[in-house]
C-alpha cells in the first residue's frame, strides 16, 4: 500500500465512521502531507527523543538470562503468515536470514515448509531453548571467522544460529539470502546503529531477495524504547537507495503491554524491501 492508498483508506473509513482507523490519527502527518521542511523537522524532533539511546549486548543477554523477555512470541508472527506468499513469490527452498533471531517459532515454521534459515543471536540461552523447546537435537561448533562465536546445527531442518555480535556476521560467513524476516531487530538495535544495520542487511540481499521488515510508531516522547519509532521515512532513507519499497500492511497493534509503557497509540507497520535491478 503506498503511503497515497493509505490516506484514502483513512479518510474513507472516517467517513464511514470506522472507529479503528481513528487510533491512527496521530501518524497521519507523517503519512500523507507533503515531505515539507515543518514535517520534515517534526520527523526528526521525534526521532532525536531516542537518538542517543543505547542498549549493551550484556542488556539484552541479562534480560534472556532473567527470562524478561516479553518481546518473544509463543506463535507465529500474523504478518509473516499473512505475507508470506509475497515473500516466498512462488519459490521453494528459500534461504532465510532472521537478525536477532532469539528463539522465534517462526524459524521452525520456515523450515518445516522446506526452507533453510540462518539465525544471529547474542544469547546462547535463547539459541539453546530454541532447540530444546522444539525437541530438535543440535550440534556446536565454533566459528573460525568470528573470534569467540559459536554456530548451533540441526542438519535435519536445515536450521543454523549463529552466537555472535551481529555486526561480526557477514555474507563472507553464510553467503547472501533469498528472504529476510525481521521481526524486532531494526526497532530493537540502537538508533545510533541503524546505518550500520542496514548496510550489513543490504550486503545480505541476494538479487532475489525479499526483505520483509516489521517496524512501529508510536509517540517517543511517552516510551523511550526498546522497541524503538522507526518512521516510513526513515525506511525510505535507510534502504531507498539501493531498493523498492512496499507499505504491505498497517495496524493497530496496541494492547495493555503498551498502555503500561505510556502509550495510547501504537501502530505496526509492514514493508517488503527488494533490491532494485541493475
Amino acid at each position: 500500500m503506498s503511503f497515497h492508498e493509505y490516506c484514502g483508506c483513512f479518510y474513507a473509513a472516517l467517513l464511514q465512521g470506522d472507529s479503528s482507523w481513528t487510533t491512527r490519527a496521530y501518524i497521519l502527518p507523517l503519512l500523507c502531507s507533503p515531505l515539507t521542511a515543518d514535517r520534515q523537522a517534526n520527523i526528526t524532533s521525534m526521532l532525536e527523543q531516542q537518538a542517543d539511546r543505547v542498549m549493551a549486548l550484556g542488556e539484552w543477554e541479562e534480560r534472556w538470562q532473567q527470562n524478561k523477555i516479553g518481546f518473544h512470541q509463543p506463535e507465529v508472527h500474523k504478518m509473516l503468515k499473512k505475507n508470506i506468499d509475497k515473500v516466498l513469490n512462488g519459490r521453494t527452498g528459500v534461504r532465510f536470514f532472521f537478525p536477532l533471531c532469539g528463539k522465534a517459532v517462526d524459524m521452525k515454521w520456515l523450515a518445516d515448509m522446506g526452507h533453510s534459515v540462518v539465525g544471529v543471536e547474542i544469547s546462547e540461552k535463547a539459541i539453546r531453548q530454541f532447540f530444546e523447546e522444539n525437541n530438535m537435537t543440535y550440534t556446536e561448533e565454533p566459528v573460525p571467522a568470528i573470534p569467540g562465536a559459536k554456530v548451533y546445527k540441526n542438519s535435519e531442518k536445515n536450521i543454523s544460529l549463529y552466537q555472535c555480535n551481529l555486526y561480526n556476521f557477514s555474507n563472507s560467513i553464510e553467503g547472501q539470502f533469498g528472504a529476510i524476516w525481521d521481526r524486532g531487530s531494526l526497532v530493537a538495535v540502537n538508533p545510533g546503529d541503524r546505518e550500520k544495520y542496514a548496510a550489513l542487511i543490504i550486503s545480505l540481499m541476494a538479487n532475489d531477495c525479499r526483505y520483509l521488515l516489521d517496524t512501529l510508531l508510536y509517540n517517543p516522547d511517552l516510551y523511550q524504547g526498546p522497541p524503538f519509532f522507526v518512521p516510513d521515512e526513515q525506511v525510505h532513507s535507510l534502504f531507498g537507495s539501493s531498493c523498492g519499497i512496499e507499505l504491505l500492511q498497517s495496524e493497530d497493534a496496541l494492547t495493555d503491554k503498551q498502555r503500561n509503557w505510556g502509550l495510547d497509540k501504537f501502530l505496526e507497520n509492514v514493508h517488503l524491501i527488494t533490491p532494485k535491478s541493475n
